[in-house]
């Protein structure tokens, strides 16, 4: 524990610039330096002069995110190229039905109850996985299952909700566009990501 800074003044400006350097834990970009943020942030607390003009920050702003969204769209490219390779592959298994969405499914267990309608609410035991078998969530490994209305999940899943009768165990095969879209959802499901679930209706609540 450091004691160089004992007034409540400079603690509270530590605090500071230990919340600015929080932030920037992660560089925002390739190459940041940690010198050259740290004069920017000198000179404007004391109003000083600037050592790089603004429209040469500008510019070197424009570029930089220029060069993050072409890294970010070649990662994308790759991402969905993947995906639609896993699909192309899956589709060629027996058994497997696609839709016109998309949207693949293979019947695990023929189920012989209702079929729930997009307003309906089921109950539902799942297990969901990437392409390469790591798994995100499965009420299956918490051994609880899951209730939701069926136009209130994934456009892959409400679509095949309602082709399954209660009963039913089918594996999904999602592709992208009826999932988590462009954006993937949190740490575990990235962009363009082609998910993998066994899904059984349990019932219509």
């Amino acid at each position: 524990m450091s004691d160089t800074f004992e007034t409540l003044e400079q603690k509270a400006s530590y605090g500071i610039g230990r919340q600015m350097g929080d932030q920037l834990v992660n560089a925002p970009f390739e190459g940041f330096d940690v010198a050259a943020a740290l004069a920017g942030f000198t000179d404007g607390i004391e109003n000083g002069d600037y050592k790089v003009q603004p429209e040469q920050i500008n510019e070197a702003f424009r570029e930089i995110q220029a060069r993050l969204q072409a890294a970010e769209a070649e990662k994308a490219s790759a991402l969905s190229a993947e995906g639609q390779a896993y699909l192309e592959e899956n589709a060629k298994k027996d058994g497997v039905t696609v839709t016109d969405s998309g949207l693949q499914y293979e019947i695990l267990v023929a189920g012989e109850g209702d079929k729930p309608t997009a307003s309906s609410t089921v109950r539902t035991h799942y297990h969901g996985t990437l392409i390469d078998g790591t798994v995100f969530d499965s009420s299956v490994e918490r051994g609880q299952p899951a209730e939701f209305p069926v136009n209130g999940v994934i456009a892959g899943w409400t679509e095949a909700l309602q082709m399954m009768p209660v009963g039913s165990k089918w594996r999904l095969t999602v592709p992208y566009d009826l999932a988590y879209g462009e954006r993937g959802a949190g740490g575990a499901i990235g962009p363009y990501s082609t998910l993998v679930f066994e899904v059984e209706l349990l019932d219509i609540v």
